[in-house]
Protein backbone atom coordinates (compact mmCIF):
# COMPACT_ATOMS: atom_id res chain seq x y z
CA UNK A 1 0.00 0.00 0.00
CA UNK A 2 1.14 3.63 -0.60
CA UNK A 3 -0.06 6.70 1.22
CA UNK A 4 1.11 10.21 0.33
CA UNK A 5 0.66 12.49 3.58
CA UNK A 6 0.40 15.89 2.70
CA UNK A 7 1.08 18.87 4.99
CA UNK A 8 2.21 22.77 4.35
CA UNK A 9 5.62 22.19 6.15
CA UNK A 10 7.93 19.35 7.77
CA UNK A 11 8.68 19.97 10.73
CA UNK A 12 7.53 23.22 11.35
CA UNK A 13 4.77 23.58 13.42
CA UNK A 14 2.60 20.81 15.68
CA UNK A 15 0.86 19.22 12.49
CA UNK A 16 3.59 19.07 10.55
CA UNK A 17 5.66 17.02 13.53
CA UNK A 18 3.00 15.07 14.07
CA UNK A 19 2.49 14.16 10.26
CA UNK A 20 6.35 13.39 9.74
CA UNK A 21 5.83 11.40 12.55
CA UNK A 22 2.92 9.11 11.35
CA UNK A 23 4.90 8.86 8.58
CA UNK A 24 7.63 7.24 10.14
CA UNK A 25 5.30 5.04 12.17
CA UNK A 26 4.04 3.97 8.86
CA UNK A 27 6.81 2.76 7.32
CA UNK A 28 7.80 0.77 10.37
CA UNK A 29 4.92 -1.23 10.23
CA UNK A 30 5.52 -1.82 6.02
CA UNK A 31 3.22 0.95 4.41
CA UNK A 32 4.87 2.16 1.84
CA UNK A 33 4.87 6.12 3.01
CA UNK A 34 5.98 9.51 1.80
CA UNK A 35 5.47 12.98 2.72
CA UNK A 36 4.36 15.81 0.13
CA UNK A 37 5.20 19.46 1.61
CA UNK A 38 5.66 23.18 0.43
CA UNK A 39 8.33 23.37 2.99
CA UNK A 40 11.29 21.33 3.81
CA UNK A 41 13.44 21.75 6.58
CA UNK A 42 15.30 18.15 6.46
CA UNK A 43 17.32 15.73 3.63
CA UNK A 44 14.25 13.20 4.59
CA UNK A 45 14.16 10.88 1.10
CA UNK A 46 10.69 10.19 1.50
CA UNK A 47 9.41 13.56 2.01
CA UNK A 48 9.17 15.21 -1.20
CA UNK A 49 9.31 19.25 -1.96
CA UNK A 50 7.10 21.67 -4.16
CA UNK A 51 9.52 22.85 -6.76
CA UNK A 52 10.20 26.55 -4.99
CA UNK A 53 8.66 29.35 -7.68
CA UNK A 54 8.02 32.95 -7.34
CA UNK A 55 4.31 32.15 -7.61
CA UNK A 56 3.97 30.46 -4.52
CA UNK A 57 5.12 33.14 -2.26
CA UNK A 58 2.76 35.19 -4.10
CA UNK A 59 0.07 33.07 -3.60
CA UNK A 60 0.65 32.65 0.48
CA UNK A 61 0.69 37.33 0.47
CA UNK A 62 -2.26 37.25 -2.10
CA UNK A 63 -4.56 35.15 0.50
CA UNK A 64 -3.00 37.61 3.50
CA UNK A 65 -4.11 40.44 1.01
CA UNK A 66 -7.59 39.12 1.05
CA UNK A 67 -8.07 38.10 3.89
CA UNK A 68 -6.50 42.09 5.37
CA UNK A 69 -8.60 43.83 3.05
CA UNK A 70 -11.81 41.87 4.43
CA UNK A 71 -10.94 42.99 7.84
CA UNK A 72 -10.83 46.48 7.10
CA UNK A 73 -6.95 46.93 6.42
CA UNK A 74 -6.28 45.54 9.92
CA UNK A 75 -3.37 42.94 10.95
CA UNK A 76 -5.58 41.57 14.12
CA UNK A 77 -6.15 37.45 13.15
CA UNK A 78 -4.28 38.06 10.09
CA UNK A 79 -2.87 34.18 11.29
CA UNK A 80 -6.09 33.36 12.79
CA UNK A 81 -7.96 32.15 9.67
CA UNK A 82 -7.77 30.87 6.35
CA UNK A 83 -9.63 30.82 2.74
CA UNK A 84 -7.89 28.69 0.66
CA UNK A 85 -8.22 30.54 -2.24
CA UNK A 86 -4.61 29.71 -3.79
CA UNK A 87 -2.92 26.66 -3.95
CA UNK A 88 -1.35 24.02 -6.03
CA UNK A 89 -2.12 21.32 -7.82
CA UNK A 90 -0.70 18.23 -6.84
CA UNK A 91 -2.51 15.58 -9.16
CA UNK A 92 0.15 15.57 -11.70
CA UNK A 93 2.67 14.35 -9.92
CA UNK A 94 4.26 11.34 -9.78
CA UNK A 95 4.06 10.82 -5.76
CA UNK A 96 0.49 11.26 -6.06
CA UNK A 97 -0.69 9.60 -9.04
CA UNK A 98 1.22 6.41 -7.21
CA UNK A 99 -0.60 6.64 -4.33
CA UNK A 100 -3.28 4.49 -2.86
CA UNK A 101 -4.82 6.72 -0.49
CA UNK A 102 -4.36 10.35 -0.65
CA UNK A 103 -3.83 12.05 3.45
CA UNK A 104 -4.81 15.58 4.20
CA UNK A 105 -3.49 17.15 7.42
CA UNK A 106 -2.97 20.81 7.67
CA UNK A 107 -2.95 22.17 4.17
CA UNK A 108 -3.14 25.93 4.83
CA UNK A 109 -1.05 29.16 4.05
CA UNK A 110 -1.30 28.51 -0.12
CA UNK A 111 -0.17 24.83 0.00
CA UNK A 112 -3.73 23.71 -1.30
CA UNK A 113 -6.41 26.02 -2.32
CA UNK A 114 -10.23 24.64 -2.00
CA UNK A 115 -10.16 24.12 -6.07
CA UNK A 116 -6.96 21.72 -5.49
CA UNK A 117 -8.47 19.79 -2.99
CA UNK A 118 -11.84 19.38 -5.08
CA UNK A 119 -9.10 18.33 -7.87
CA UNK A 120 -7.64 15.39 -5.47
CA UNK A 121 -11.60 14.16 -4.68
CA UNK A 122 -12.37 13.83 -8.47
CA UNK A 123 -9.02 11.44 -8.75
CA UNK A 124 -11.17 8.92 -7.26
CA UNK A 125 -9.00 7.88 -4.52
CA UNK A 126 -9.87 7.66 -1.42
CA UNK A 127 -8.89 10.59 0.90
CA UNK A 128 -8.28 10.85 4.59
CA UNK A 129 -8.23 13.96 5.98
CA UNK A 130 -6.70 14.44 9.83
CA UNK A 131 -8.10 17.65 11.10
CA UNK A 132 -4.98 19.21 13.54
CA UNK A 133 -7.58 22.34 14.48
CA UNK A 134 -11.49 22.97 13.26
CA UNK A 135 -10.59 24.38 10.08
CA UNK A 136 -12.15 22.07 7.68
CA UNK A 137 -15.31 22.11 10.01
CA UNK A 138 -15.90 26.14 9.77
CA UNK A 139 -15.51 28.80 7.20
CA UNK A 140 -12.22 30.45 7.96
CA UNK A 141 -11.35 29.95 11.73
CA UNK A 142 -8.62 27.70 13.17
CA UNK A 143 -10.72 27.73 16.86
CA UNK A 144 -13.84 28.99 17.12
CA UNK A 145 -13.91 29.73 20.57
CA UNK A 146 -17.29 30.83 21.79
CA UNK A 147 -18.44 31.22 18.11
CA UNK A 148 -20.94 28.36 16.92
CA UNK A 149 -22.02 29.64 13.94
CA UNK A 150 -19.81 26.96 12.29
CA UNK A 151 -22.69 24.13 13.22
CA UNK A 152 -25.10 26.52 10.86
CA UNK A 153 -23.50 28.55 8.38
CA UNK A 154 -21.00 30.71 9.56
CA UNK A 155 -21.57 34.72 9.24
CA UNK A 156 -20.37 37.35 11.08
CA UNK A 157 -17.44 36.24 12.29
CA UNK A 158 -15.26 37.48 15.26
CA UNK A 159 -12.51 37.30 13.81
CA UNK A 160 -13.43 39.08 10.72
CA UNK A 161 -14.55 42.87 10.70
CA UNK A 162 -16.34 42.86 7.66
CA UNK A 163 -19.44 44.75 8.93
CA UNK A 164 -23.02 43.35 9.87
CA UNK A 165 -25.00 40.46 7.76
CA UNK A 166 -24.68 37.01 6.65
CA UNK A 167 -22.39 37.31 3.53
CA UNK A 168 -18.96 38.20 5.17
CA UNK A 169 -15.95 36.17 4.23
CA UNK A 170 -16.65 33.33 6.57
CA UNK A 171 -20.06 33.31 4.90
CA UNK A 172 -18.85 33.34 1.32
CA UNK A 173 -15.62 30.16 1.91
CA UNK A 174 -18.06 28.25 4.55
CA UNK A 175 -20.47 28.20 1.36
CA UNK A 176 -17.09 27.04 -1.40
CA UNK A 177 -16.88 24.27 1.58
CA UNK A 178 -20.31 22.76 1.18
CA UNK A 179 -20.16 22.89 -2.38
CA UNK A 180 -16.88 20.99 -2.21
CA UNK A 181 -17.89 18.59 0.36
CA UNK A 182 -21.29 17.36 -1.08
CA UNK A 183 -21.50 13.91 -2.40
CA UNK A 184 -18.03 13.57 -1.71
CA UNK A 185 -16.50 10.68 0.29
CA UNK A 186 -13.54 12.06 2.93
CA UNK A 187 -13.11 10.23 5.79
CA UNK A 188 -11.95 13.08 8.65
CA UNK A 189 -9.62 11.85 11.60
CA UNK A 190 -9.74 14.29 14.55
CA UNK A 191 -6.25 13.80 17.27
CA UNK A 192 -8.39 14.02 20.06
CA UNK A 193 -12.10 13.30 21.46
CA UNK A 194 -12.31 16.67 22.13
CA UNK A 195 -12.23 17.72 18.21
CA UNK A 196 -14.38 15.34 17.45
CA UNK A 197 -17.05 16.40 19.29
CA UNK A 198 -16.66 19.17 17.09
CA UNK A 199 -16.42 18.41 14.16
CA UNK A 200 -19.81 16.24 14.49
CA UNK A 201 -21.02 19.57 15.32
CA UNK A 202 -20.24 21.00 12.16
CA UNK A 203 -23.01 21.54 9.67
CA UNK A 204 -20.05 20.77 7.42
CA UNK A 205 -19.48 17.62 8.44
CA UNK A 206 -22.86 16.27 8.94
CA UNK A 207 -23.42 12.64 7.42
CA UNK A 208 -19.31 12.69 7.02
CA UNK A 209 -17.33 9.66 8.83
CA UNK A 210 -15.34 11.10 11.60
CA UNK A 211 -12.84 9.16 13.24
CA UNK A 212 -10.74 10.15 16.49
CA UNK A 213 -6.95 8.49 16.52
CA UNK A 214 -4.28 10.31 18.45
CA UNK A 215 -1.13 11.75 17.33
CA UNK A 216 1.63 9.45 17.54
CA UNK A 217 5.62 9.44 19.22
CA UNK A 218 8.37 7.56 18.86
CA UNK A 219 8.22 5.71 22.69
CA UNK A 220 11.96 4.05 21.88
CA UNK A 221 13.10 8.02 21.44
CA UNK A 222 11.05 10.32 23.99
CA UNK A 223 11.64 8.20 26.90
CA UNK A 224 13.06 8.68 30.56
CA UNK A 225 16.91 8.86 31.03
CA UNK A 226 18.88 10.11 33.86
CA UNK A 227 18.00 13.61 35.18
CA UNK A 228 20.96 15.21 36.48
CA UNK A 229 23.05 13.52 33.17
CA UNK A 230 20.33 15.38 31.39
CA UNK A 231 20.55 18.99 33.13
CA UNK A 232 24.23 18.17 32.49
CA UNK A 233 23.74 17.91 28.44
CA UNK A 234 21.50 21.18 29.08
CA UNK A 235 23.94 23.01 31.18
CA UNK A 236 20.93 23.49 33.66
CA UNK A 237 21.67 23.86 36.97
CA UNK A 238 21.70 20.38 39.67
CA UNK A 239 20.03 21.98 42.79
CA UNK A 240 16.73 23.70 41.75
CA UNK A 241 13.41 22.37 41.01
CA UNK A 242 12.59 23.41 36.81
CA UNK A 243 9.67 23.93 35.68
CA UNK A 244 9.56 23.99 31.74
CA UNK A 245 7.00 26.00 29.16
CA UNK A 246 7.69 25.67 25.61
CA UNK A 247 6.45 26.95 22.33
CA UNK A 248 7.42 27.83 19.23
CA UNK A 249 6.47 32.02 19.78
CA UNK A 250 6.44 32.11 23.38
CA UNK A 251 4.42 35.09 23.68
CA UNK A 252 1.90 33.92 21.52
CA UNK A 253 -1.31 34.86 23.53
CA UNK A 254 -2.82 31.43 22.67
CA UNK A 255 -0.18 29.18 24.28
CA UNK A 256 -1.14 31.28 27.47
CA UNK A 257 1.90 33.19 28.85
CA UNK A 258 -0.20 35.48 30.72
CA UNK A 259 -1.91 32.96 32.95
CA UNK A 260 2.34 31.42 33.47
CA UNK A 261 3.00 34.88 34.70
CA UNK A 262 0.03 35.33 37.29
CA UNK A 263 0.54 31.69 38.28
CA UNK A 264 4.38 32.20 39.22
CA UNK A 265 3.83 35.52 40.74
CA UNK A 266 0.81 34.15 42.72
CA UNK A 267 3.37 31.42 43.81
CA UNK A 268 6.16 33.32 44.51
CA UNK A 269 3.87 35.32 46.64
CA UNK A 270 2.30 32.52 48.58
CA UNK A 271 5.02 30.69 48.78
CA UNK A 272 8.69 32.78 48.80
CA UNK A 273 10.44 30.27 49.71
CA UNK A 274 10.23 29.19 46.05
CA UNK A 275 12.18 32.12 44.90
CA UNK A 276 15.35 30.55 45.46
CA UNK A 277 14.35 26.82 44.55
CA UNK A 278 12.55 26.62 41.96
CA UNK A 279 13.94 27.77 37.80
CA UNK A 280 11.96 28.36 35.05
CA UNK A 281 13.13 26.49 31.31
CA UNK A 282 11.92 28.41 28.25
CA UNK A 283 12.33 26.82 24.89
CA UNK A 284 10.45 28.97 21.77
CA UNK A 285 11.30 32.08 19.41
CA UNK A 286 11.55 35.02 22.08
CA UNK A 287 11.71 33.24 25.39
CA UNK A 288 14.66 35.38 26.40
CA UNK A 289 11.70 38.03 27.23
CA UNK A 290 10.16 36.04 29.78
CA UNK A 291 13.39 37.09 32.41
CA UNK A 292 11.59 40.20 33.19
CA UNK A 293 8.27 38.75 33.47
CA UNK A 294 9.15 35.83 35.94
CA UNK A 295 10.05 36.05 39.62
CA UNK A 296 12.06 33.30 39.46
CA UNK A 297 15.76 32.71 37.02
CA UNK A 298 14.53 31.67 33.77
CA UNK A 299 16.79 29.29 31.36
CA UNK A 300 15.95 30.72 27.57
CA UNK A 301 16.85 28.49 24.95
CA UNK A 302 15.94 28.54 21.39
CA UNK A 303 13.55 26.74 19.22
CA UNK A 304 13.97 23.23 19.05
CA UNK A 305 14.07 21.05 16.43
CA UNK A 306 16.30 18.04 17.45
CA UNK A 307 14.03 14.98 19.08
CA UNK A 308 17.55 13.95 20.64
CA UNK A 309 17.78 17.53 22.11
CA UNK A 310 14.13 18.00 23.27
CA UNK A 311 14.73 14.30 25.22
CA UNK A 312 17.42 15.89 27.24
CA UNK A 313 15.05 18.92 28.21
CA UNK A 314 12.41 17.01 28.81
CA UNK A 315 14.09 14.50 30.93
CA UNK A 316 15.71 17.76 32.71
CA UNK A 317 12.70 19.20 34.27
CA UNK A 318 10.51 18.50 37.11
CA UNK A 319 7.26 19.38 35.20
CA UNK A 320 5.66 20.67 32.32
CA UNK A 321 3.23 23.40 32.25
CA UNK A 322 1.18 24.24 29.28
CA UNK A 323 -1.23 27.47 30.07
CA UNK A 324 -2.49 27.06 26.41
CA UNK A 325 -5.92 28.62 26.03
CA UNK A 326 -6.76 26.57 22.83
CA UNK A 327 -5.38 22.97 21.73
CA UNK A 328 -5.91 20.23 20.32
CA UNK A 329 -3.91 17.22 21.52
CA UNK A 330 -0.35 18.63 21.91
CA UNK A 331 2.87 17.22 20.90
CA UNK A 332 4.59 18.58 23.82
CA UNK A 333 2.24 17.30 26.53
CA UNK A 334 2.46 13.95 25.11
CA UNK A 335 6.67 14.14 24.12
CA UNK A 336 6.93 15.51 27.88
CA UNK A 337 4.83 12.15 29.03
CA UNK A 338 6.61 9.96 27.09
CA UNK A 339 9.90 11.32 28.70
CA UNK A 340 8.18 10.52 32.40
CA UNK A 341 7.49 13.78 33.01
CA UNK A 342 4.26 15.01 34.78
CA UNK A 343 2.55 18.39 33.23
CA UNK A 344 -0.40 20.62 34.01
CA UNK A 345 -2.04 22.54 31.95
CA UNK A 346 -5.63 23.88 31.16
CA UNK A 347 -9.35 22.20 31.15
CA UNK A 348 -9.06 22.44 27.53
CA UNK A 349 -9.81 21.35 23.95
CA UNK A 350 -7.94 17.61 24.24
CA UNK A 351 -5.63 18.47 27.12
CA UNK A 352 -8.18 16.55 30.07
CA UNK A 353 -7.46 13.35 27.67
CA UNK A 354 -4.21 13.39 27.93
CA UNK A 355 -3.56 14.29 31.59
CA UNK A 356 -5.62 11.79 34.19
CA UNK A 357 -5.98 14.53 37.20
CA UNK A 358 -3.92 13.88 40.12
CA UNK A 359 -3.21 10.62 38.83
CA UNK A 360 -0.09 11.88 35.99
CA UNK A 361 -0.20 15.43 36.35
CA UNK A 362 -2.45 18.21 37.03
CA UNK A 363 -5.62 19.97 34.76
CA UNK A 364 -6.84 22.96 36.43
CA UNK A 365 -9.72 25.35 35.83
CA UNK A 366 -9.75 27.13 32.84
CA UNK A 367 -8.07 30.24 32.50
CA UNK A 368 -7.58 30.32 36.59
CA UNK A 369 -4.29 31.29 37.40
CA UNK A 370 -4.83 30.49 40.98
CA UNK A 371 -5.70 27.13 39.82
CA UNK A 372 -2.90 26.11 37.55
CA UNK A 373 -0.74 27.98 40.07
CA UNK A 374 -2.24 24.96 42.55
CA UNK A 375 -1.39 22.29 40.04
CA UNK A 376 2.43 23.88 39.95
CA UNK A 377 2.91 24.15 43.37
CA UNK A 378 1.18 19.86 44.03
CA UNK A 379 3.59 18.77 41.09
CA UNK A 380 6.48 20.22 42.90
CA UNK A 381 5.59 18.45 46.42
CA UNK A 382 3.45 15.72 45.88
CA UNK A 383 5.01 12.81 48.20
CA UNK A 384 4.48 10.10 45.32
CA UNK A 385 6.11 12.25 42.79
CA UNK A 386 7.83 9.32 41.71
CA UNK A 387 4.47 7.60 40.71
CA UNK A 388 3.06 10.65 38.81
CA UNK A 389 6.20 10.03 36.39
CA UNK A 390 5.84 6.42 36.01
CA UNK A 391 2.13 6.78 35.08
CA UNK A 392 2.64 9.41 32.95
CA UNK A 393 4.75 7.43 31.10
CA UNK A 394 2.42 4.38 30.81
CA UNK A 395 0.05 6.74 29.94
CA UNK A 396 2.42 7.71 26.88
CA UNK A 397 3.02 3.95 25.55
CA UNK A 398 -0.23 2.97 25.78
CA UNK A 399 -2.49 5.02 23.88
CA UNK A 400 0.07 7.39 21.66
CA UNK A 401 3.28 4.52 21.23
CA UNK A 402 4.04 4.46 17.02
CA UNK A 403 3.07 1.11 16.61
CA UNK A 404 -0.65 1.26 17.99
CA UNK A 405 -1.59 5.02 16.36
CA UNK A 406 -0.05 3.33 13.03
CA UNK A 407 -2.24 0.39 13.37
CA UNK A 408 -5.36 2.52 13.73
CA UNK A 409 -4.54 4.17 10.77
CA UNK A 410 -4.00 0.96 8.88
CA UNK A 411 -7.22 -0.28 9.27
CA UNK A 412 -8.52 2.72 8.53
CA UNK A 413 -7.06 2.74 5.19
CA UNK A 414 -7.61 -1.28 4.43
CA UNK A 415 -11.35 0.01 5.39
CA UNK A 416 -11.17 2.40 2.14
Amino acid sequence: MRVILINTSERIGGAAIAANRLMEALKAQGIKAKMLVRNKQTDQSTVVALKPSWRMVWQFVWERVVIWTANRFSKKNLFAVDIANTGNDITALPEFQQADIVHLHWVNQGMLSLKDIRKILESGKPVVWTMHDMWPATGICHYARQCDHYRTTCHNCPYINEGKGHKDLSTRTFRRKQALYAGRQIHFVTCSRWLEGKARQSALLQGMPVTSIPNAINTNLFRPHDKMEARRKCRLPEDKKLLLFGSVKITDKRKGIDYLVQSCQLLAKAHPELRDQLAVVAFGKNSQQLASLLPFTVYPLDFVTNDHQLVDIYNAVDLFATPSLEDNLPNTIMEAMACGTPCVGFNVGGIPEMIDHLHNGYVASYRSAEDFANGIYWLLTDPDYPNLCEQACRKAADCYAEHVVAKRYIELYNKL
